[in-house]
């Protein structure tokens, strides 16, 4: 059994990294593309509540933009940016703007009419009114759109081992087949998975301390529903 854990954790040097060296890595390659797609979304979202005719336009984009394959992006990408983390990074950013934007939408929208109007009639302006009164209480379904988006973009990075090395535990898998050692291969896929959890079970902390007032059962559950529904699609 220690026999066998020593190999699991045995990374071959060619990774450059310890076993800890590529869940940070895999972590810095997932989540930053998250992060940069949910400033992004946010400002788009806030464009698409405003003026209505241009959401179905702007989630028509995302969603194409999502069906092009990762490999093809890579192909497109690297004459510009090379095989290096950004190349990988790229695409994850843009597929997450087909889970968050339609999340931050809803969620700004379920916000009740009198809601907005008492913050007018406080004298708040647009910006102040969506930062401090709309984005709040649409909490629950943004980050029921980044728990989405963050466990799919931490699934999407090994596919950066297919341009030199830049999968993180996703190299693991392709280690495995040279060096024939199938324990890389579950070392990859369970790292991956527990890392996925982990993130999730975070951020699901983060929505229940930013929203005391909302109940973690039925109610939670409702609030996740329309992002869950659009990623889906």
């Amino acid at each position: 059994m220690s026999d066998y854990l020593h190999d699991f954790f045995d990374i071959p040097s060619d990774l450059q990294h310890s076993w800890i060296g590529l869940v940070g890595l895999h972590l810095r390659e997932a989540l930053l593309p998250v992060a940069a797609g949910l400033l992004l979304a946010l400002p788009l979202a806030q464009l698409c509540v405003r003026f209505r005719w241009l959401y179905p336009p702007v989630l028509g984009v995302t969603t194409v933009l999502y069906a092009i394959p990762s490999l093809a992006f890579f192909v497109v990408l690297i004459d510009y940016t090379g095989q290096t983390e950004l190349t990988v990074m790229i695409p994850l950013a843009v597929y997450s703007l087909v889970v968050l934007v339609p999340a931050i939408v809803d969620g700004v929208r379920s916000v009740p009419p009198e809601t907005l109007s008492a913050a007018t009639a406080m004298g708040f302006g647009p910006v102040r009114r969506y930062f401090q009164v709309q984005l709040p209480i649409a909490v629950p379904a943004i980050i029921a759109g980044l728990r989405v988006a963050t466990v799919s973009s931490i699934s999407l990075v090994s596919v950066g081992m297919l341009i030199g090395n830049q999968g993180a535990l996703g190299n693991l898998l392709h280690d495995a087949q040279i060096y024939n050692r199938p324990e890389l291969t579950w070392n990859s896929v369970i790292t991956t998975a527990l890392l996925a959890i982990l993130v999730d079970a975070l951020l699901v902390l983060v929505r229940v301390l930013l929203t005391p007032w909302m109940p973690s059962g039925t109610a939670g559950r409702k609030q996740q529903a329309p992002a869950l529904k659009d990623a889906a699609r």
